[in-house]
C-alpha cells in the first residue's frame, strides 16, 4: 500500500499547472477562509450550494482524476455514511403534547406540513434530523475539501509568503512574524516525511508476514506499541536532521538571515477573482441565512 498516492492529503500538487496554482495566495486564502466562515448559521440550501460549487471547481480547474478521485472518493464516503447515521439517529425531540381541551372541542386547520418525513418500522426520519445531517455532512466535506484543494494548489513557500505579509501589521506589537511563518513551512514540509515514515512501517511489518490471529490481541497491541515508538524516534531523527541542516546553513535570527519564501503580485486575473468573492458574501447574506 503506497501512502503517499492512496491519501495525499496536505500534498502539492505540481503537475498539471492549473489556473488555480497562478493565482495569488492571499486571494485563494480569502477564498478559503469565506468557504470556511460562510456555513457559520446557514441553511441546508446554501450549505448544498457550497458542496457542489466545490465540485463543480475541481471540474472547472481540470484536477486530473486520479487525484480527484484519491482526494474526493473515500471524502463523499464518510460524508454520506455521517449523512445516513445522523438521518435516520433519534432527532432529540422526545416530549410528548397532550391538549389542555378535549380533542372534540379543537379545531384544527389542515395543512401539507409534515414534521415526520418518513416513516418505516423502526426507521424514522423528521424534518429537524434531516437537517441535522445536511448540516454535520455539508460542514465536514466543506472543511476538509477546502482545505485540500487550497493545499493542493498552493506550494508551501507561497503559503508561507502570503501569510507572512497579511501578518506585517503584528509586528508592531514585536510578534515573531518570520519564525511563525518558518514554523509553518517546516509542518508543511513535514507531512509528507510524516507520510513516508508510516508507509515504510506499513511495509516492514507486511514483508514480515506477522500472523495476526496466532498473536492474540494483547502481543498485537505490543507489537503496535512498538511500531508507534519506532515511528516517533524516526520523525524526531528526521527534526534533528532538519535543524542541523538550517543552523549549518548559518540560519539564527531573521535579521541575521533573510529568508525569501515567494514574489507577491496581484494580477487581473487575482482581482476578478476577489470580484467574485464580493458576489459570493452579497449571496450569503441575502439567501443562506437560516429562516
Amino acid at each position: 500500500m503506497d501512502l503517499m498516492r492512496s491519501l495525499p492529503i496536505g500534498l502539492y500538487l505540481e503537475n498539471p499547472v492549473t489556473w488555480l496554482h497562478r493565482l495569488d495566495p492571499r486571494v485563494k486564502l480569502a477564498w478559503l477562509m469565506s468557504f470556511l466562515l460562510a456555513p457559520v448559521l446557514a441553511n441546508a440550501i446554501w450549505r448544498l450550494g457550497i458542496v457542489i460549487f466545490l465540485i463543480l471547481l475541481t471540474f472547472a480547474v481540470r484536477i486530473p482524476w486520479r487525484v480527484w478521485k484519491q482526494q474526493m472518493g473515500l471524502l463523499v464516503f464518510f460524508s454520506g455514511l455521517i449523512f445516513l447515521l445522523t438521518t435516520f439517529s433519534p432527532d432529540g425531540f422526545t416530549v410528548l403534547e397532550q391538549p389542555r381541551s378535549p380533542t372534540s372541542e379543537i379545531v384544527v386547520s389542515p395543512t401539507s406540513y409534515q414534521y415526520v418525513l418518513f416513516e418505516w418500522g423502526r426507521l424514522l426520519v423528521t424534518r429537524r434530523s434531516l437537517e441535522l445531517g445536511i448540516r454535520i455532512s455539508t460542514l465536514i466535506f466543506t472543511l476538509v475539501y477546502s482545505t485540500n484543494l487550497y493545499l493542493l494548489t498552493t506550494a508551501p513557500e507561497e503559503i508561507t509568503a502570503g501569510l507572512e505579509e497579511l501578518m506585517a501589521p503584528l509586528r508592531r506589537f514585536k510578534l515573531p512574524i518570520t519564525e511563525i511563518t518558518l514554523i509553518l513551512t517546516l509542518a508543511l514540509r513535514f507531512i509528507p516525511l510524516v507520510m513516508e515514515e508510516i508507509q515504510n512501517l506499513f511495509r516492514s511489518i507486511r514483508t514480515r508476514a506477522i500472523n495476526w490471529k496466532k498473536l492474540g490481541i494483547k502481543r498485537s497491541a505490543q507489537i503496535w506499541i512498538l511500531v508507534v515508538e519506532r515511528l516517533l524516534e524516526n520523525l524526531l531523527l528526521r527534526a534533528e536532521q532538519m535543524a542541523i541542516a538550517m543552523e549549518v546553513r548559518g540560519f539564527t535570527t531573521p535579521n541575521e538571515h533573510q529568508v525569501q519564501w515567494h514574489q507577491l503580485r496581484i494580477v487581473r486575473a487575482d482581482w476578478l477573482v476577489l470580484g467574485t468573492l464580493i458576489l459570493f458574501w452579497g449571496a450569503r447574506i441575502l439567501w443562506g441565512g437560516m429562516a
